[in-house]
């Protein structure tokens, strides 16, 4: 589903990206460019982060 309008970026797409390692709408804005026009997808945006989190952690941080 296309979540940001602007740049028609996918929650696939954000998924992906926080299987690359991003884990804050910071780091998923400076990848793809998210929430960085109108900004009405920031909250969607956030939420599948989130979810995305929970379902994978991030490794990275433990280490």
């Amino acid at each position: 589903m296309y979540v940001c309008l602007c740049h028609a970026i996918t929650d696939t797409q954000i998924k992906a990206a926080v299987s690359l390692g991003d884990s804050s709408l910071a780091d998923v804005k400076k990848r793809l460019g998210v929430a960085d026009q109108c900004g009405k997808c920031a909250r969607m945006a956030t939420q599948i982060i989130q979810t995305q989190l929970e379902y994978e952690p991030n490794f990275y941080e433990v280490a």
